[in-house]
């Protein structure tokens, strides 16, 4: 019971930290919300947003005693998008 707990305490603070540095992020790069450009918008938050909130499961991962969970969580992740571009006709 109380690794789900702590499994769910990291997905709370990794979702939390993404929450406060998405804009900061996205605005660097030159990206504003609501200006039009929805599918650019999508884009970069894919390109840069993401691979940062998986970074930051396996930092709070390590900080809570969990690291192991979510290493193989991400080693299935990263199997199954290699997956999409390899896959054979």
């Amino acid at each position: 019971m109380s690794q789900v707990l702590l499994v769910l305490l990291v997905f709370a603070c990794t979702g939390t930290t993404i929450l406060f540095i998405k804009n900061p992020i996205l605005s660097f790069f030159g990206i504003v919300r609501g200006e039009g450009q929805g599918f650019f918008n999508t884009l970069a938050y894919l390109l840069l947003v993401l691979p940062l909130y998986q970074i930051l499961l396996l930092v709070y991962g390590f900080i809570f005693g969990q690291f192991r969970f979510f290493w193989e969580k991400e080693k299935k992740l990263v199997k199954r998008i290699g997956t999409v571009f390899t896959r054979k006709k």
